[in-house]
């Protein structure tokens, strides 16, 4: 029996480790689009960024321990490139592999913009580090969180930095409007020039505004979001989103035909915990957890059951930590002493916090217990 895991990933990696660990001893086989090792992404934007974070990128495990420990046949530096689930084959860097069980986790990639770096890759960060520790005078295209935290990187080395973003609110789609006001006064605290319903309309020697206006820059970044990596799967039958062409999943993360799961950035999941809202998180935990029950169902679909987690990702700026749990997609959304609680019909069903730990935990059991509004209103009283 062969198990494919199209992404080296985290979703990717927990997937293989997930199989091991319930005992599969068949061959696995890890396909990889970068040449690296899995590595951690989420600190690319945070702690690599640091003036005196870590100097280099490392995988989360050595070769060593991958080829040996878990026994993983290692396809790094090439892409997935097509699908035939008829014949249950993937194609990889030209060659076809034979699965009786596939994970789709592929991921994401960043949306590009001429004259502007992105922030996704390994060899992304390591540019965008090098460019502030020269002092860059820097330019964000994009008030979302990798963008925030780039601005953040900067103002913490004392640079000048200036956000441009599109909407009026900066993260209006993924906190909502009134959290997302409330975060903009973080940027303007520490000195960020923060510039909302502004439009970029060339990056060339410097920024160039809709209003005419040229900002200089030594550095532009684009944290325009990203896009599921699901070209290879055009013409495979899949089911993919209309909207952003990610894999539309089951609550099980099985993707249709026999054998398929999919986890991580690249899936779109109904979750019966918010009426089977579907949900394509790009979140640290969403791609642990389920890269893990991916691999477990795709080896043994018969035991495959519905996951119902509440989604919880979390972002540093200028020296706080931003948390939120549940989904912002509400009908009530109220802040309340610092905190944004968000209600769907008689229930509460997201919160975020600010420098907050203890409490944003607490709310992500009661999203968990369906608890009523009123006991989470009453908590933050």
């Amino acid at each position: 029996m062969t198990l494919v895991v199209a992404g080296a990933s985290l979703a990717g990696l927990r997937a293989v480790e997930s199989a091991r660990r319930t005992g599969y001893r068949g061959r696995i086989v890890l396909v990889g689009a970068e040449d690296h090792l899995p590595y951690d992404r989420p600190p690319l934007s945070k702690a690599f960024l640091d003036a005196g974070g870590p100097a280099e990128v490392t995988p989360f495990h050595p070769e060593t321990v991958l080829r040996d420990e878990l026994g993983v046949e290692l396809m790094l530096g090439a892409p997935a490139e097509s699908l035939d689930p008829a014949a249950r084959e993937v194609t990889a860097g030209g060659t076809a592999i034979r699965y009786d069980a596939l994970v789709i986790a592929t991921g994401a990639t960043a949306r590009r913009l001429a004259g502007a770096r992105a922030l996704r890759t390994a060899e992304d960060a390591v540019a965008v580090r090098a460019a502030l520790d020269e002092g860059a005078r820097t330019v964000v295209i994009g008030a979302g969180f990798i963008g925030s935290e780039v601005a953040s990187a900067a103002r913490k080395r004392g640079l000048p930095v200036t956000i441009v973003e599109a909407q009026a609110v900066p993260l209006v789609r993924a906190v909502g409007a009134e959290a997302g006001a409330a975060l903009a006064g973080l940027h303007h605290a520490a000195g960020t020039d923060l510039r909302l319903a502004t439009e970029v309309v060339e990056v060339s020697e410097g920024v160039r505004l809709a209003t005419g206006e040229v900002l200089p820059a030594d550095l532009v970044v684009a944290g325009i979001g990203a896009v599921p990596a699901t070209g290879w799967l055009e013409g495979s039958g899949l089911t993919l989103h209309e909207r952003d062409r990610g894999v539309v999943c089951d609550a099980t993360l099985a993707a249709g035909p026999p054998g398929v799961y999919a986890a991580g950035d690249v899936a779109h999941v109904a979750n019966p915990l918010f009426d089977g809202e579907p949900m394509r998180l790009e979140h640290w935990t969403n791609a642990a957890e389920q890269g893990a029950a991916a691999a477990r169902h795709a080896l043994d679909p018969a035991s495959a059951r519905a996951l119902a987690p509440v989604p919880y990702f979390w972002s540093d700026w200028y020296g706080h930590r931003i948390q939120f749990v549940g989904t912002p997609h509400a009908d009530e959304v109220v802040v309340q002493d610092g905190t944004t609680l968000y209600r769907r019909a008689d229930r509460v069903v997201g919160a975020l916090t600010v420098d907050r730990p203890r409490e944003i935990m607490k709310h992500r059991r009661r999203i968990a217990a369906r608890a009523p509004w009123s006991e989470a209103l009453k908590a933050t009283a």
